[in-house]
């Protein structure tokens, strides 16, 4: 392989992975709503705050899976997105700190990960170590840890 071909394909690859980034960022805020807050946390990864009611969550969290996997277009291919979702609820945690329902929605995405459905936190998933609100040991977090 040619460093022009390399070039060129890294070149694919990234104009690829904007395009999932960005129709990820605009899925979430269109799910999300009006009354949503979206963020991005990391390379590929974006936190959504928004009030679900108890009798909706599993239908809306379901909603979203399939919003997040509809393949992207990218100059004309049509690129295949696989996503995880993990949720927490106040009234499920008994909180309402943003940092224990991240840390909780964190430690659920990663037990149903690859499973194709959302996962709502439990309240064993409030006792998972966590540096700034993100399971412990997850890119990034080790050099938190270190300064804290």
């Amino acid at each position: 392989m040619t460093d022009h071909t390399r070039s060129s394909n890294s070149r694919i690859a990234d104009a690829a992975g904007d395009a999932v980034l960005t129709a990820t960022a605009k899925r979430l805020t269109a799910w999300a709503g009006s009354l949503g807050v979206v963020g991005k946390l990391g390379e590929d990864e974006f936190a959504v705050v928004v009030r679900i009611g108890r009798s909706r969550r599993q239908v809306r969290l379901a909603q979203l899976v399939r919003m997040l996997a509809e393949p992207v277009n990218a100059d004309g291919e049509s690129v295949n997105v696989a996503a995880s979702v993990g949720a927490a609820s106040p009234d499920i945690l008994g909180t309402t700190d943003l940092s224990l329902l991240q840390r909780a929605a964190d430690a659920a995405l990663y037990d149903g990960k690859h499973f194709g459905h959302a996962v709502l936190a439990a309240v064993r998933h409030k006792a998972v170590p966590s540096i700034n609100g993100r399971r412990a040991g997850r890119p990034g977090t080790h050099s938190l840890g270190r300064a804290a």
